[in-house]
């Protein structure tokens, strides 16, 4: 009797198990056709970042496609910048930029500023007040996300960029 319960067990499981499931968009990776990487950040996870001294005041991020892919970078379409809470919902609407950034052949370079970020929105330059007044505190991340159009037409936003601010 316990043979056939255990018999019965791995067949009903195996059963269960050998279903194919069938996901949605939502619980996909949505990977494009074209990656877009961060040139020069680290990567320790997720997100690539940049450590910038808060004293420098100015950085740039290097967004670049491969070569192979046959693809140019036409332009930063649109770029966001904020706490590391932005997501890509926020990045069809955003102004962080007033124009378009032109692309050079794979690459196209963001140059910003921590005075630029702090004039971009009332909660960004709290964040870096913030910052700055709490002594306690050494390093700050803020994050970018971007817009990448290509030659094509193609649209992109790639996974959100940091900045570590550190004092």
């Amino acid at each position: 009797m316990k043979k056939y319960i255990i018999i019965m067990l791995t067949l009903t499981a195996s059963f269960f198990s050998s279903c194919e499931k069938n996901y949605t968009e939502l619980y996909s990776d949505n990977r494009p056709d074209v990656p877009v990487t961060f040139e020069g950040a680290t990567t320790h996870g997720f997100n690539p970042f940049i450590e910038v001294p808060l004293a420098q005041g100015n950085f740039s991020l290097t967004l670049t496609i491969p070569q192979e892919s046959g693809r140019q970078i036409r332009e930063i379409t649109r770029a966001l910048g904020g706490a590391t809470s932005i997501n890509a919902g926020g990045v069809r609407a955003a102004t962080y930029i007033t124009s378009p950034i032109a692309g050079n052949g794979n690459r196209v370079v963001f140059n910003t500023s921590v005075t630029a970020f702090r004039a971009s929105s009332a909660a960004n330059n709290t964040l870096i007040q913030n910052f700055i007044n709490n002594a306690a505190l050494t390093r700050l991340e803020i994050a970018f996300m971007f817009l990448v159009t290509l030659d094509n037409g193609q649209e992109i936003i790639p996974v959100q960029a940091r900045v570590f601010l550190v004092k």
